[in-house]
Protein backbone atom coordinates (compact mmCIF):
# COMPACT_ATOMS: atom_id res chain seq x y z
CA UNK A 1 0.00 0.00 0.00
CA UNK A 2 1.25 3.52 -0.85
CA UNK A 3 0.61 6.34 1.62
CA UNK A 4 1.46 10.04 1.37
CA UNK A 5 1.52 12.07 4.58
CA UNK A 6 1.71 15.84 4.29
CA UNK A 7 3.00 17.52 7.45
CA UNK A 8 5.85 16.19 9.60
CA UNK A 9 4.59 17.39 12.98
CA UNK A 10 3.73 15.13 15.92
CA UNK A 11 0.76 13.50 14.20
CA UNK A 12 2.54 13.10 10.87
CA UNK A 13 5.48 11.45 12.62
CA UNK A 14 3.21 9.15 14.65
CA UNK A 15 1.29 8.02 11.58
CA UNK A 16 4.50 7.41 9.66
CA UNK A 17 5.75 5.27 12.55
CA UNK A 18 2.54 3.22 12.69
CA UNK A 19 2.02 2.71 8.97
CA UNK A 20 5.57 2.32 7.64
CA UNK A 21 6.18 -1.23 8.92
CA UNK A 22 4.73 -2.91 5.83
CA UNK A 23 3.60 -0.04 3.60
CA UNK A 24 5.39 2.43 1.32
CA UNK A 25 5.20 5.83 3.03
CA UNK A 26 6.34 9.24 1.78
CA UNK A 27 6.38 12.12 4.27
CA UNK A 28 6.14 15.58 2.71
CA UNK A 29 7.14 18.78 4.51
CA UNK A 30 8.69 22.17 3.69
CA UNK A 31 11.10 21.98 6.65
CA UNK A 32 14.25 20.11 5.60
CA UNK A 33 15.62 19.95 9.16
CA UNK A 34 12.48 18.23 10.46
CA UNK A 35 12.58 15.71 7.61
CA UNK A 36 16.23 14.96 8.32
CA UNK A 37 15.39 14.07 11.94
CA UNK A 38 12.50 11.90 10.76
CA UNK A 39 14.76 10.09 8.30
CA UNK A 40 17.18 9.24 11.09
CA UNK A 41 14.50 7.37 13.05
CA UNK A 42 11.94 6.02 10.58
CA UNK A 43 12.14 3.91 7.45
CA UNK A 44 10.13 6.30 5.26
CA UNK A 45 10.82 8.30 2.13
CA UNK A 46 10.96 12.04 2.89
CA UNK A 47 10.20 14.73 0.32
CA UNK A 48 11.17 18.35 0.99
CA UNK A 49 8.47 20.32 -0.79
CA UNK A 50 5.13 22.09 -0.43
CA UNK A 51 2.36 19.48 -0.44
CA UNK A 52 -0.15 22.13 -1.46
CA UNK A 53 1.42 22.52 -4.90
CA UNK A 54 0.08 20.39 -7.74
CA UNK A 55 3.65 20.03 -9.02
CA UNK A 56 4.64 18.30 -5.80
CA UNK A 57 1.75 15.84 -5.93
CA UNK A 58 2.39 15.14 -9.60
CA UNK A 59 6.08 14.58 -8.91
CA UNK A 60 5.36 11.79 -6.40
CA UNK A 61 2.65 10.45 -8.78
CA UNK A 62 -0.15 10.84 -6.26
CA UNK A 63 -2.56 9.14 -8.66
CA UNK A 64 -0.83 5.83 -7.87
CA UNK A 65 -1.33 6.20 -4.09
CA UNK A 66 -3.95 4.46 -1.97
CA UNK A 67 -4.11 7.18 0.68
CA UNK A 68 -3.13 10.76 1.41
CA UNK A 69 -3.27 12.20 4.94
CA UNK A 70 -2.96 15.99 5.26
CA UNK A 71 -1.94 17.08 8.76
CA UNK A 72 -0.26 20.46 8.27
CA UNK A 73 -0.91 23.27 10.76
CA UNK A 74 -3.50 24.84 8.43
CA UNK A 75 -7.02 23.41 8.21
CA UNK A 76 -7.58 25.10 4.86
CA UNK A 77 -4.38 23.71 3.38
CA UNK A 78 -5.27 20.21 4.57
CA UNK A 79 -8.68 20.34 2.91
CA UNK A 80 -7.31 21.70 -0.35
CA UNK A 81 -4.45 19.17 -0.43
CA UNK A 82 -6.92 16.31 -0.03
CA UNK A 83 -9.27 17.69 -2.67
CA UNK A 84 -6.46 18.11 -5.20
CA UNK A 85 -5.04 14.66 -4.48
CA UNK A 86 -8.44 13.01 -5.00
CA UNK A 87 -8.89 14.85 -8.29
CA UNK A 88 -5.46 13.58 -9.37
CA UNK A 89 -6.50 9.98 -8.73
CA UNK A 90 -5.52 9.19 -5.12
CA UNK A 91 -7.84 6.50 -3.76
CA UNK A 92 -8.65 7.95 -0.31
CA UNK A 93 -7.99 11.21 1.53
CA UNK A 94 -7.99 12.18 5.20
CA UNK A 95 -7.71 15.77 6.47
CA UNK A 96 -7.09 17.15 9.94
CA UNK A 97 -9.48 20.04 10.63
CA UNK A 98 -9.41 21.63 14.08
CA UNK A 99 -11.11 25.03 13.88
CA UNK A 100 -14.42 25.10 15.81
CA UNK A 101 -15.88 27.21 12.99
CA UNK A 102 -15.85 24.13 10.76
CA UNK A 103 -17.34 21.62 13.20
CA UNK A 104 -20.95 22.11 12.10
CA UNK A 105 -20.01 21.94 8.42
CA UNK A 106 -17.85 18.83 8.25
CA UNK A 107 -20.34 16.71 6.30
CA UNK A 108 -20.74 19.47 3.72
CA UNK A 109 -16.97 19.96 3.49
CA UNK A 110 -16.40 16.23 2.96
CA UNK A 111 -19.02 16.11 0.23
CA UNK A 112 -18.03 19.26 -1.62
CA UNK A 113 -14.26 18.66 -1.44
CA UNK A 114 -14.41 14.89 -1.93
CA UNK A 115 -12.64 14.11 1.36
CA UNK A 116 -13.21 10.64 2.76
CA UNK A 117 -12.53 11.31 6.43
CA UNK A 118 -11.93 14.38 8.63
CA UNK A 119 -10.30 14.14 12.04
CA UNK A 120 -10.22 16.69 14.85
CA UNK A 121 -7.77 15.77 17.66
CA UNK A 122 -9.03 18.52 19.95
CA UNK A 123 -12.67 17.55 19.57
CA UNK A 124 -11.87 13.85 19.99
CA UNK A 125 -9.88 14.56 23.17
CA UNK A 126 -12.63 16.74 24.62
CA UNK A 127 -15.16 14.00 23.91
CA UNK A 128 -13.06 11.49 25.86
CA UNK A 129 -12.79 13.85 28.83
CA UNK A 130 -16.51 14.60 28.71
CA UNK A 131 -17.41 10.93 28.58
CA UNK A 132 -15.19 10.18 31.56
CA UNK A 133 -16.61 13.02 33.66
CA UNK A 134 -20.34 12.66 33.08
CA UNK A 135 -20.89 8.95 32.54
CA UNK A 136 -21.74 6.68 35.46
CA UNK A 137 -18.69 5.90 37.55
CA UNK A 138 -18.92 2.16 37.35
CA UNK A 139 -21.12 1.11 34.46
CA UNK A 140 -20.09 1.29 30.84
CA UNK A 141 -23.14 1.64 28.60
CA UNK A 142 -21.45 0.47 25.41
CA UNK A 143 -22.26 -3.01 24.23
CA UNK A 144 -20.43 -5.10 21.66
CA UNK A 145 -21.28 -7.85 19.20
CA UNK A 146 -24.75 -6.43 18.48
CA UNK A 147 -25.59 -6.30 22.18
CA UNK A 148 -24.47 -9.84 23.06
CA UNK A 149 -21.38 -8.68 24.95
CA UNK A 150 -21.29 -6.09 27.72
CA UNK A 151 -18.58 -4.31 29.67
CA UNK A 152 -18.65 -2.97 33.22
CA UNK A 153 -16.23 -0.85 35.22
CA UNK A 154 -16.03 -2.09 38.82
CA UNK A 155 -14.22 -0.44 41.74
CA UNK A 156 -12.88 -3.13 44.08
CA UNK A 157 -12.73 -0.86 47.12
CA UNK A 158 -14.50 -2.58 49.98
CA UNK A 159 -13.53 -6.09 48.83
CA UNK A 160 -10.45 -6.85 50.97
CA UNK A 161 -10.70 -10.55 50.12
CA UNK A 162 -9.18 -9.92 46.68
CA UNK A 163 -6.72 -7.13 47.54
CA UNK A 164 -3.14 -8.21 46.86
CA UNK A 165 -4.16 -11.37 45.04
CA UNK A 166 -3.19 -12.32 41.51
CA UNK A 167 -5.92 -12.56 38.89
CA UNK A 168 -5.08 -16.20 38.23
CA UNK A 169 -5.91 -17.00 41.85
CA UNK A 170 -9.33 -15.32 41.84
CA UNK A 171 -12.52 -16.97 40.59
CA UNK A 172 -15.29 -15.39 42.66
CA UNK A 173 -16.80 -12.88 41.97
CA UNK A 174 -15.63 -12.84 38.34
CA UNK A 175 -17.07 -16.13 37.02
CA UNK A 176 -17.74 -16.20 33.27
CA UNK A 177 -16.11 -12.78 32.83
CA UNK A 178 -12.64 -11.57 31.95
CA UNK A 179 -10.73 -8.68 33.50
CA UNK A 180 -9.47 -6.91 30.39
CA UNK A 181 -8.14 -3.66 31.84
CA UNK A 182 -7.29 -2.07 35.17
CA UNK A 183 -7.36 1.65 35.90
CA UNK A 184 -4.80 2.36 38.61
CA UNK A 185 -3.68 5.86 39.67
CA UNK A 186 -4.44 7.34 36.28
CA UNK A 187 -2.82 4.54 34.28
CA UNK A 188 -4.61 1.89 32.20
CA UNK A 189 -3.04 -1.56 32.61
CA UNK A 190 -3.78 -4.49 30.32
CA UNK A 191 -3.48 -7.33 32.87
CA UNK A 192 -1.97 -10.78 32.76
CA UNK A 193 -2.77 -13.70 35.04
CA UNK A 194 0.09 -12.69 37.35
CA UNK A 195 -1.20 -9.13 37.78
CA UNK A 196 -2.03 -8.29 41.41
CA UNK A 197 -5.10 -6.31 42.45
CA UNK A 198 -4.91 -3.47 44.93
CA UNK A 199 -7.42 -1.38 46.83
CA UNK A 200 -8.52 1.54 44.70
CA UNK A 201 -8.19 -0.35 41.40
CA UNK A 202 -11.00 -0.02 38.89
CA UNK A 203 -11.51 -3.18 36.86
CA UNK A 204 -12.99 -3.37 33.39
CA UNK A 205 -14.86 -6.66 33.07
CA UNK A 206 -16.29 -8.11 29.87
CA UNK A 207 -18.64 -11.02 29.29
CA UNK A 208 -22.01 -12.05 27.94
CA UNK A 209 -24.53 -9.25 28.38
CA UNK A 210 -26.71 -11.21 30.83
CA UNK A 211 -23.66 -12.12 32.94
CA UNK A 212 -22.61 -8.46 33.10
CA UNK A 213 -26.14 -7.38 34.02
CA UNK A 214 -26.39 -9.99 36.79
CA UNK A 215 -23.02 -8.93 38.17
CA UNK A 216 -24.02 -5.25 38.10
CA UNK A 217 -27.25 -5.96 39.96
CA UNK A 218 -25.62 -8.25 42.53
CA UNK A 219 -22.87 -5.78 43.44
CA UNK A 220 -24.99 -2.66 42.86
CA UNK A 221 -22.46 -1.42 40.33
CA UNK A 222 -24.83 0.99 38.60
CA UNK A 223 -25.77 2.72 41.87
CA UNK A 224 -22.41 4.47 42.10
CA UNK A 225 -22.71 7.52 39.89
CA UNK A 226 -20.54 10.57 39.59
CA UNK A 227 -21.96 13.86 40.74
CA UNK A 228 -19.90 16.22 38.60
CA UNK A 229 -21.39 19.68 39.09
CA UNK A 230 -18.41 22.03 39.04
CA UNK A 231 -15.37 21.80 36.77
CA UNK A 232 -12.34 24.07 36.51
CA UNK A 233 -10.40 24.04 33.22
CA UNK A 234 -6.89 25.43 32.95
CA UNK A 235 -6.39 26.49 29.35
CA UNK A 236 -8.94 27.93 26.95
CA UNK A 237 -7.57 26.47 23.74
CA UNK A 238 -9.57 24.37 21.31
CA UNK A 239 -9.90 21.39 23.67
CA UNK A 240 -11.01 23.68 26.50
CA UNK A 241 -13.53 25.33 24.19
CA UNK A 242 -15.09 22.07 23.01
CA UNK A 243 -15.12 20.55 26.49
CA UNK A 244 -16.62 23.55 28.27
CA UNK A 245 -19.39 23.81 25.67
CA UNK A 246 -20.40 20.18 26.12
CA UNK A 247 -20.20 20.34 29.90
CA UNK A 248 -22.22 23.55 30.01
CA UNK A 249 -24.89 22.10 27.72
CA UNK A 250 -25.03 19.13 30.08
CA UNK A 251 -25.73 21.42 33.04
CA UNK A 252 -22.27 21.44 34.62
CA UNK A 253 -20.86 24.68 36.03
CA UNK A 254 -17.59 25.48 34.23
CA UNK A 255 -14.75 27.92 34.93
CA UNK A 256 -12.00 28.43 32.35
CA UNK A 257 -8.73 30.10 33.34
CA UNK A 258 -6.93 31.47 30.27
CA UNK A 259 -3.81 33.65 30.25
CA UNK A 260 -4.35 35.24 26.80
CA UNK A 261 -6.71 38.23 26.92
CA UNK A 262 -7.77 38.00 23.26
CA UNK A 263 -8.56 34.32 23.67
CA UNK A 264 -10.67 35.16 26.73
CA UNK A 265 -12.64 37.62 24.62
CA UNK A 266 -13.26 34.95 21.97
CA UNK A 267 -14.37 32.42 24.57
CA UNK A 268 -16.75 34.84 26.26
CA UNK A 269 -18.33 35.70 22.91
CA UNK A 270 -18.79 32.08 21.83
CA UNK A 271 -19.64 30.22 25.05
CA UNK A 272 -22.83 30.52 27.05
CA UNK A 273 -23.06 29.93 30.81
CA UNK A 274 -19.29 29.49 31.16
CA UNK A 275 -17.23 31.72 33.47
CA UNK A 276 -14.11 32.97 31.67
CA UNK A 277 -11.27 34.13 33.93
CA UNK A 278 -8.30 36.03 32.54
CA UNK A 279 -5.29 34.91 34.54
CA UNK A 280 -2.43 32.48 34.99
CA UNK A 281 -3.66 28.96 35.73
CA UNK A 282 -0.50 28.32 37.76
CA UNK A 283 -1.28 31.20 40.15
CA UNK A 284 -2.22 29.48 43.40
CA UNK A 285 -3.72 32.69 44.75
CA UNK A 286 -6.11 32.85 41.82
CA UNK A 287 -7.03 29.19 42.18
CA UNK A 288 -7.80 29.69 45.86
CA UNK A 289 -9.87 32.80 45.13
CA UNK A 290 -11.89 30.73 42.63
CA UNK A 291 -12.42 27.99 45.23
CA UNK A 292 -10.50 25.17 43.59
CA UNK A 293 -11.07 23.11 46.74
CA UNK A 294 -14.81 23.06 45.99
CA UNK A 295 -14.41 21.75 42.43
CA UNK A 296 -15.51 18.25 41.48
CA UNK A 297 -12.96 18.09 38.67
CA UNK A 298 -9.86 19.91 37.44
CA UNK A 299 -8.74 19.60 33.82
CA UNK A 300 -5.25 20.82 32.84
CA UNK A 301 -5.12 21.68 29.13
CA UNK A 302 -2.26 24.13 28.73
CA UNK A 303 0.29 23.69 25.96
CA UNK A 304 2.99 22.52 28.38
CA UNK A 305 3.10 19.00 29.80
CA UNK A 306 5.10 20.06 32.84
CA UNK A 307 2.60 22.79 33.67
CA UNK A 308 -0.31 20.37 33.32
CA UNK A 309 1.35 17.81 35.57
CA UNK A 310 2.31 20.36 38.21
CA UNK A 311 -1.14 21.92 38.41
CA UNK A 312 -2.82 18.51 38.40
CA UNK A 313 -0.72 17.65 41.43
CA UNK A 314 -1.74 20.92 43.08
CA UNK A 315 -5.41 20.16 42.39
CA UNK A 316 -4.92 16.83 44.14
CA UNK A 317 -3.43 18.69 47.10
CA UNK A 318 -6.57 20.82 47.28
CA UNK A 319 -8.73 17.69 47.41
CA UNK A 320 -10.17 17.67 43.89
CA UNK A 321 -11.40 14.11 43.23
CA UNK A 322 -11.25 13.99 39.43
CA UNK A 323 -8.01 15.32 37.92
CA UNK A 324 -7.35 15.08 34.18
CA UNK A 325 -4.27 16.25 32.28
CA UNK A 326 -3.32 16.56 28.63
CA UNK A 327 0.17 15.09 28.27
CA UNK A 328 2.08 14.57 25.02
CA UNK A 329 5.37 13.00 26.10
CA UNK A 330 5.41 9.24 26.62
CA UNK A 331 8.17 9.30 29.21
CA UNK A 332 5.85 11.05 31.65
CA UNK A 333 3.70 7.93 32.10
CA UNK A 334 5.47 6.81 35.27
CA UNK A 335 5.26 10.32 36.73
CA UNK A 336 1.54 10.41 36.02
CA UNK A 337 1.07 7.11 37.85
CA UNK A 338 2.86 8.40 40.95
CA UNK A 339 0.96 11.68 40.98
CA UNK A 340 -2.38 9.88 41.09
CA UNK A 341 -3.91 11.74 38.14
CA UNK A 342 -7.18 10.08 37.16
CA UNK A 343 -6.75 10.36 33.40
CA UNK A 344 -3.90 11.53 31.18
CA UNK A 345 -4.64 11.93 27.49
CA UNK A 346 -2.45 12.32 24.43
CA UNK A 347 -4.44 13.82 21.52
CA UNK A 348 -1.93 12.49 18.98
CA UNK A 349 -2.38 8.88 20.13
CA UNK A 350 -6.17 9.22 20.16
CA UNK A 351 -6.43 10.60 16.62
CA UNK A 352 -3.75 8.30 15.18
CA UNK A 353 -5.81 5.35 16.38
CA UNK A 354 -8.92 6.92 14.82
CA UNK A 355 -7.18 7.23 11.45
CA UNK A 356 -5.93 3.64 11.54
CA UNK A 357 -9.42 2.37 12.31
CA UNK A 358 -10.77 4.26 9.30
CA UNK A 359 -8.21 3.07 6.78
CA UNK A 360 -8.63 -0.54 7.84
CA UNK A 361 -12.11 -0.48 6.37
CA UNK A 362 -15.59 -0.98 7.76
CA UNK A 363 -15.59 -4.72 7.20
CA UNK A 364 -12.79 -5.08 9.73
CA UNK A 365 -13.91 -2.78 12.53
CA UNK A 366 -17.45 -2.85 13.83
CA UNK A 367 -16.99 -0.76 16.99
CA UNK A 368 -14.09 1.30 18.33
CA UNK A 369 -13.73 3.20 21.62
CA UNK A 370 -10.82 4.83 23.40
CA UNK A 371 -10.60 3.95 27.08
CA UNK A 372 -9.61 6.92 29.28
CA UNK A 373 -7.40 8.20 26.48
CA UNK A 374 -4.84 5.43 26.95
CA UNK A 375 -6.21 2.19 25.55
CA UNK A 376 -8.45 1.19 22.69
CA UNK A 377 -11.36 -1.21 22.76
CA UNK A 378 -12.19 -2.47 19.29
CA UNK A 379 -14.57 -5.03 17.90
CA UNK A 380 -13.47 -6.69 14.68
CA UNK A 381 -15.12 -9.12 12.33
CA UNK A 382 -12.49 -11.72 11.48
CA UNK A 383 -11.94 -12.58 7.83
CA UNK A 384 -9.99 -15.38 6.24
CA UNK A 385 -6.94 -13.26 5.33
CA UNK A 386 -6.19 -12.04 8.83
CA UNK A 387 -3.00 -13.15 10.49
CA UNK A 388 -4.58 -13.93 13.86
CA UNK A 389 -6.75 -16.76 12.48
CA UNK A 390 -6.43 -20.50 13.00
CA UNK A 391 -3.78 -20.35 15.72
CA UNK A 392 -4.21 -20.83 19.47
CA UNK A 393 -4.01 -17.41 21.13
CA UNK A 394 -0.95 -18.48 23.12
CA UNK A 395 0.94 -18.96 19.84
CA UNK A 396 0.18 -15.47 18.49
CA UNK A 397 2.90 -13.87 20.64
CA UNK A 398 0.74 -10.83 21.36
CA UNK A 399 2.50 -8.08 23.38
CA UNK A 400 1.50 -7.65 27.04
CA UNK A 401 -0.44 -4.51 26.13
CA UNK A 402 -2.94 -6.47 24.01
CA UNK A 403 -5.62 -8.88 25.21
CA UNK A 404 -8.42 -10.74 23.41
CA UNK A 405 -11.53 -10.01 25.50
CA UNK A 406 -14.35 -12.05 23.96
CA UNK A 407 -15.21 -14.01 20.84
CA UNK A 408 -18.77 -14.34 19.57
CA UNK A 409 -19.31 -17.32 17.28
CA UNK A 410 -22.72 -18.49 16.08
CA UNK A 411 -24.51 -16.53 18.85
CA UNK A 412 -22.22 -18.05 21.53
CA UNK A 413 -20.11 -15.73 23.70
CA UNK A 414 -16.69 -17.27 24.34
CA UNK A 415 -14.35 -16.09 27.10
CA UNK A 416 -11.06 -17.12 25.51
CA UNK A 417 -8.01 -18.80 27.00
CA UNK A 418 -4.59 -19.65 25.57
CA UNK A 419 -5.96 -22.60 23.61
CA UNK A 420 -8.81 -20.67 21.96
CA UNK A 421 -8.58 -20.16 18.19
CA UNK A 422 -10.17 -17.33 16.20
CA UNK A 423 -12.08 -18.44 13.11
CA UNK A 424 -13.40 -16.53 10.05
CA UNK A 425 -16.55 -14.44 10.75
CA UNK A 426 -15.96 -14.44 14.52
CA UNK A 427 -16.72 -11.13 16.21
CA UNK A 428 -13.72 -10.38 18.43
CA UNK A 429 -13.40 -7.67 21.09
CA UNK A 430 -9.78 -6.65 21.64
CA UNK A 431 -8.23 -4.38 24.26
CA UNK A 432 -4.98 -2.63 23.39
CA UNK A 433 -2.90 0.13 24.92
CA UNK A 434 -2.48 2.94 22.39
CA UNK A 435 1.28 2.48 22.60
CA UNK A 436 0.81 -1.05 21.19
CA UNK A 437 -1.45 -0.09 18.29
CA UNK A 438 1.32 -0.60 15.73
CA UNK A 439 1.90 -4.14 17.03
CA UNK A 440 -1.81 -4.92 16.89
CA UNK A 441 -1.89 -3.71 13.29
CA UNK A 442 0.59 -6.39 12.28
CA UNK A 443 -1.82 -9.08 13.45
CA UNK A 444 -5.00 -7.52 12.07
CA UNK A 445 -3.93 -6.37 8.63
CA UNK A 446 -4.07 -8.71 5.65
CA UNK A 447 -0.77 -9.29 3.89
CA UNK A 448 -1.68 -6.80 1.20
CA UNK A 449 -1.79 -3.82 3.59
CA UNK A 450 -4.48 -1.73 5.22
CA UNK A 451 -7.04 -1.68 2.40
CA UNK A 452 -8.66 -4.81 1.05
Amino acid sequence: MKVAIVGAGKLGYKLSELISSDNDVVLIDKNANVLQRVGEHLDVLTFNSNGLQIETLNEIKIGTYNLIVAVTESDEKNMVICSIAKNLGCEKAIARVRDPEYVQQLDLIKKQMNIDHIVNPDLATSNEIFRYLVKPYAIYNEHFASGKVGMVEFKIQGMPSIHGKKLMDISIPFEKMLVVAISRNGKIIIPQGSTELFEGDNLFLIGAKNVIQNFSEKYKVSDHTKAIKKVMIMGGGKIGFYLSKRLSDFGVGVKIIEVDRERCKYLSENLDNVLILHGDGTDLGLLEEENIDSMDAFVALSGYDEENLLMSLMARQYGVKEVIAKVSRKNYVEIIEKLGINVALNPVDIIASNILRFVQGRKLVAVSHVLQGQAEVIEIIAHDKMRILNKPLQELELPKGIIIGTIVRNEEVIIPNGNTTILPNDRVVIFCRLSEVSELEKHLKPKGGLFR
